[in-house]
């Protein structure tokens, strides 16, 4: 099944109310009210087996060096193809389970 949320604080909302296995968090690193570490934090939190992917229009040297997220966690430039979207999301979801935020 997938959910998908219009802004940080439903997905929030969503991710509270949601039965189940929370498989894959696909965010954007850069949103508005709450960036996408932050939403990942308080799922990851709530739902430890949570995979997490990120995303954004800055590049992924960018997004580390201005702290935003470490180095290595599973993160895809935009634009993306389907094919880069269907992979990364494979591996992330392939990947033994650690820390993902």
């Amino acid at each position: 099944m997938q959910v998908v949320a219009g802004h940080p604080h439903e997905a929030l909302d969503l991710s509270k109310k949601l039965d189940g296995t929370i498989h894959l968090l696909f965010t954007d690193v850069v949103m508005p009210r709450m960036n996408g570490r932050k939403v990942a934090e308080q799922i990851s939190a709530a739902r430890p087996n949570t995979k997490v992917l990120y995303m954004s229009g800055y590049t992924d040297h960018a997004i580390a060096h201005h702290g935003v997220l470490d180095p290595g966690v599973p993160f895809l430039q935009k634009p993306f193809t389907p094919e880069a979207l269907a992979h990364k999301v494979r591996e992330v979801l392939d990947r033994v389970p650690s820390s993902n935020v």
